[in-house]
C-alpha cells in the first residue's frame, strides 16, 4: 500500500495532525494531502493525480449536512470516502453508508482505533458503527433519493443549489461563480424541474435531508 496518495479535508489544524498520524499508521508510505475546506478539497481533486483515500469531516466551514460528501463524490467519484467527526447522532452512519461513504469514524476513538478502522477500509471493507442498521429507514431513503436528483444536475447547478441552500441571492451566486444572474435563473429553473418543485422554498425544504437546517 505504499505511496498512495491520501486527502484529509479538515479545517482544525490539530486534528488534521491526528488524522495524518493514523493514516501513516495505518498505510506506510502514504502521501497525505490535506485541506482545511470542501473548496480546497475540490480545487485540489481537479489536479492531475490519483487519490487512493478522502477522509473528511462531516462539518467544514463551507459545507451544511452531508454536502461536503456529495461533492466530493462528485469530485472523485471512484474514490473511497471516510466521514470523520464529533457528531454522535444515531441517523449520521446510516445516511453516509446509503449515500456511498465508505466508512464513518468518530474523531475520539483513540489513534490506534482510528488506524486499524482505516486500515480495513484502505484494503475494501467498509467500516461503520455496530448500530448503523438500527437507525430510521425514512430519512436515510429521503436522503439517498435527493442525492440521485442532485447527481443528474450538472456541475454548475450543483454550485447554484447548494449556494441557495445556504441562503444566498441569485446576485450573490452569480458573483461568486463569476457568470450572470440570467444564467442563475436558467439554472435555477432546471434544478426546480429535477427536484420536483417549482421555487426557492420548496428546493431548500427539498434538499434538507441532506443539508439538514441553516445554523443560526
Amino acid at each position: 500500500m505504499g505511496g498512495k496518495r491520501i486527502l484529509i479535508a479538515d479545517d482544525h489544524p490539530l486534528a488534521r495532525e491526528g488524522l495524518t498520524l493514523a493514516v501513516k499508521h495505518a498505510i506506510p508510505g502514504a502521501l497525505v494531502t490535506s485541506v482545511g475546506s470542501i473548496a480546497e478539497a475540490e480545487e485540489i481533486a481537479a489536479r492531475p493525480g490519483v487519490f487512493s483515500l478522502a477522509l473528511l469531516d462531516l462539518l467544514l466551514p463551507d459545507t451544511r449536512g452531508f454536502s461536503g460528501l456529495l461533492r466530493l463524490q462528485f469530485c472523485l467519484p471512484r474514490v473511497p470516502i471516510v466521514l470523520i467527526t464529533a457528531r454522535e447522532e444515531q441517523s449520521l452512519p446510516a445516511i453516509a453508508r446509503n449515500l456511498g461513504a465508505a466508512g464513518f469514524l468518530l474523531k475520539s476513538s483513540a489513534l490506534d482505533e482510528l488506524a486499524d478502522a482505516l486500515r480495513k477500509i484502505a484494503a475494501g471493507q467498509a467500516v461503520f458503527p455496530d448500530d448503523t442498521a438500527s437507525a430510521p429507514v425514512a430519512t436515510t431513503s429521503k436522503a439517498v433519493t435527493i442525492r440521485d436528483r442532485i447527481a443528474a444536475l450538472s456541475r454548475a447547478q450543483r454550485r447554484v443549489l447548494f449556494a441557495m441552500a445556504d441562503g444566498a441571492a441569485n446576485k450573490r451566486i452569480a458573483y461568486d461563480l463569476d457568470v450572470g444572474e440570467a444564467t442563475v435563473k436558467a439554472h435555477l429553473t432546471a434544478i426546480f424541474r429535477r427536484l420536483g418543485v417549482t421555487n426557492r422554498m420548496q428546493a431548500i425544504l427539498a434538499v434538507q435531508p441532506l443539508l439538514g437546517e441553516r445554523e443560526p
